[in-house]
């Protein structure tokens, strides 16, 4: 395996995310060969020894995990409230991250994986990954919201820029929203509907990228497809390093 930098091969093993890993070693608490590293520096999975506090420090084998949340569920490690969190669902989360955080509300499709650089890359602005939603939306009709949604709408003070939106008639004065974003800030959709005068009834992310949520059962989970790894990878300019 090619040498790496050091933030990087701590969040790839996942022991923090790049950011937190160079404050890591910003203070002092990473030594390689059994010296202090320094920011900056790389290492060799193969043949350096990395240790962080007394714990060795090893890549092992990359996990991709798709996930169909529940409702309620939430999207954290621990929760004050003692709600159930996504990482209960799981057997085994160690060094597992989400990739994009779903509200308590919201179902469908959550990503998790121990590659922390692909993690940042995924969610970051930079490299526009798509999202698409299926919303179930009330106190607007189709049409008008199709036309609003075709318009410039902003959600503190930054437009929201759909790749696609496609409307239809619900029942009792509802209507379907499907929606494709390349943005993934906080609560965006629910935000953006409200702005265009109406309500999230029900909401539910189905594709994240190239990953389908398909027909994963709520609750359930699945490692991704050696394909999906690829398509991941190659959607923010890693492809080389899926395995």
């Amino acid at each position: 395996m090619p040498t790496m930098r050091l933030q990087r091969f701590l969040a790839r093993a996942g022991v923090a995310s790049r950011r937190q890993s160079e404050e890591l070693i910003t203070a002092g608490r990473v030594k390689v060969n059994g010296r202090v590293a320094e920011l900056g520096s790389s290492v060799d999975p193969d043949h350096d020894r990395v240790v962080v506090g007394r714990k060795v420090i090893r890549l092992a084998e990359t996990q991709w995990i798709a996930l169909h949340k529940p409702v309620g569920v939430v999207t954290t490690a621990s929760d004050e409230q003692g709600r159930q969190t996504v990482f209960d669902l799981l057997p085994e989360s160690k060094g597992l991250a989400y990739v994009g955080r779903l509200d308590a509300g919201t179902t469908g499709l959550l990503l998790l994986s121990t590659d922390g650089d692909a993690i940042h890359r995924l969610t970051h602005p930079r490299y526009k990954v798509p999202r698409r939603y299926l919303a179930l939306i009330k106190g607007i009709g189709s049409a008008e919201l199709k036309q609003k949604a075709d318009g410039r709408v902003e959600v503190e003070g930054r437009p929201v820029v759909p790749v696609r939106v496609s409307t239809k008639p619900g029942r009792d004065g509802r209507c379907l929203l499907d929606v494709t974003l390349t943005e993934g800030r906080n609560r965006i959709v629910r935000k953006w509907v409200e702005e265009m005068g109406a309500e999230v009834e029900r909401l539910a992310r189905v594709e994240y990228g190239p990953v389908r949520l398909g027909e994963l059962p709520v609750g359930a989970w699945r490692p991704l497809t050696k394909a999906e790894e690829r398509g991941l990878y190659k959607a923010v300019g890693m492809h080389k390093e899926a395995k």
